[in-house]
């Protein structure tokens, strides 16, 4: 009998261990790191990650492994991406051992004016409609990225979505999730459902999915370039459907787009040079964060626990009070961005930080002045961070006839304030949620990384920093540890008043974590849904061999060879 209970206790003891433990990784990592010497692709879909594979075994670039990516994502995440949204990209160029940003966000309509919009009644912008439509920039990016960095030819990165989207591909389980949310918000609109249903019906986890209007139009960029979407048939179909919903955009505003090619902004955080792009985004708000965050002992606060977490929210709310007065278009703004990333400011807006409490508001500082992520990486070192959306999903609800896209929705940032620095004009870039990012170290790029996720993105960036830099996690860990993320109003006027808000927090952080936080006067609660999807490579340059990761949260993966 004692013999019988020691074998049964050593079973259990086993069957215990591979219950709870990992061979590798945190048991928060939903998988190991994956290795590769010649390239590397994470996105957020599986066809994408293999397109991207494919076109680096043909001799592509990292660009043209993430244009192709992004096409075929275009098609089989319509929730998160499209082309009738924007682009942002973070280029590492290998050989000037340099980065490179491109900001391929559109611009309002020039015929729809703040007087027009007030004459209405309209507080804000609406969130779908054709109100909020701005151009469209993502096609210009690809071929802006293209002409600079592409060696394949475009034809040939547009041939798989092209194949796809004739014949067909089953939807995966965490975009029909989203694909069924996108039609009760927008599926009343003209165009839906001759574009997104099937029989009538939304698309469900396995069904098989064709898109032969976007094939069409992908084909009419291969050979016609980029003019065949803002001068052509493409254009005139656009600008048809929004005057006939009563929208603004017209093919001028079309045709006279143009994106812009910036130089990257950085802070070092604890020996580590974190880029992001300059404003009409929100990329530096991530700078802030870490900055702020430099002058706490954030290692030995530990991963998840209450004094990080709070220490955390609060310079986050710092930060993004600086955030709803100062981010714009720079076109129209003289914008403080050196003041608002130096180490001097953050020095001076620390002491706003109390540790025993949760700020109810913060004012801005006294200085002047939904989405899919993927990365690549190449066999010649080169790297790109690229982030696109539509916004909202799907976006506004205008899709126009038999081109296989819906047109984003991103106007409805702008501010009706005429005093504000991200107010309405015409011509003008909104503010902007969707930020790529990378790290170098010592004049070497470290990581390439990005995580989709509307407004929480900068904090999400900042979590993910924190997570390898302080935590000693993996590029894997890091995505997959738990995450906090605070959501508060702002006032568009005035001081810029950040309120005390939310704390959405993931079910694996303790319960007396949460206890604690709400005695510091925290309004906690477990959301589900809200945490963005992430994407890394990470490049061990001693080593010469690239790391990548992607999370459980979305349906990719990351892929080398």
């Amino acid at each position: 009998m004692f013999k019988a209970l020691v074998v049964l206790l050593f079973i259990s003891h086993i069957f215990s261990a591979y219950a709870y433990d990992r061979v590798s990784g945190k048991l928060f990592a939903s998988r190991s790191e994956v290795y590769g010497q010649n390239g590397m692709a994470a996105t957020s879909h599986p066809l994408a990650t293999q397109t991207a594979i494919d076109v680096l075994k043909k001799g592509g670039t990292a660009v043209d492994a993430a244009i192709a990516a992004n096409a075929m994502l275009g098609l089989v995440e319509p929730t998160g991406a499209g082309i009738g949204g924007d682009l942002f990209a973070i280029v590492w160029d290998a050989k000037e051992k340099k980065l490179h940003g491109l900001n391929a966000s559109g611009r309002s309509p020039q015929s729809l004016t703040l007087t027009e919009l007030t004459k209405r009644g309209l507080t804000k912008i609406p969130s779908f409609g054709p109100l909020p439509v701005s151009v469209p920039g993502a096609v210009d990016g690809w071929y802006e990225l293209h002409g600079k960095f592409g060696n394949l030819p475009m034809a040939e990165l547009l041939t798989p979505s092209i194949h796809y989207a004739k014949n067909g591909f089953p939807v995966s389980e965490v975009v029909a999730h989203y694909w069924k949310l996108n039609a009760q918000r927008v599926g009343h609109y003209d165009g839906f459902a001759d574009t997104y249903l099937i029989d009538g019906k939304v698309p469900k986890t396995g069904d098989i999915f064709k898109n032969p209007h976007l094939a069409a139009t992908y084909e009419k960029l291969a050979t016609g370039g980029r003019d065949a979407f803002y001068k052509g048939d493409i254009a005139a179909r656009i600008a048809a459907h929004l005057k006939e919903q009563g929208g603004f955009l017209t093919k001028e505003d079309l045709a006279s787009h143009t994106s812009e090619w910036v130089e990257p902004v950085s802070t070092n955080y604890r020996g580590y040079d974190i880029w992001e792009l300059p404003p009409n985004g929100q990329g530096i708000a991530a700078l802030q964060i870490l900055n702020l965050l430099e002058g706490f002992d954030i290692r030995n606060m530990g991963f998840g626990s209450t004094e990080y977490i709070h220490t955390f929210i609060e310079a986050k709310k710092v930060a993004f009070a600086d955030r709803a007065k100062f981010y714009a278009d720079p076109a129209f703004n003289n914008l403080p961005v050196e003041s608002l990333i130096s180490k001097d400011y953050a020095n001076e807006r620390r002491a706003l930080i109390d540790k025993k409490k949760a700020a109810l508001s913060v004012n801005a500082g006294p200085v002047d002045g939904d989405t899919i992520y993927l990365t690549v990486a190449d066999k010649d070192g080169n790297m790109v961070s690229l982030i696109q959306s539509n916004y909202r999903g799907m976006g506004s609800g205008m899709v126009p006839p038999e081109l296989g896209f819906m047109l984003q929705n991103r106007g409805e940032l702008f501010i009706l304030d005429p005093s504000h620095y991200n107010t309405y004009a015409p011509g003008k870039r909104p503010f902007h949620t969707i930020i790529p990012a990378f790290v170098t170290q010592n004049g070497e790029p470290w990581m390439s990384f990005g995580v989709m996720g509307g407004a929480t993105q900068p904090q999400m960036h900042a979590q993910i920093l924190i997570n390898m830099i302080d935590f000693d996690m993996n590029v894997q860990e890091a995505g997959d540890a738990p995450r906090v993320i605070h959501s508060g109003s702002s006032s568009p006027t005035g001081g810029m008043m950040i309120s005390g808000g939310k704390v959405h927090i993931e079910s694996q952080i303790p319960m007396q974590t949460k206890r604690e936080l709400i005695d510091k006067g925290h309004k906690v609660e477990e959301s589900i849904g809200v945490f963005g999807g992430y994407q890394a490579i990470r490049y061990d340059a001693e080593r010469q061999v690239y790391i990548g990761a992607s999370e459980s949260r979305k349906d990719g993966y990351a892929a080398g060879y």
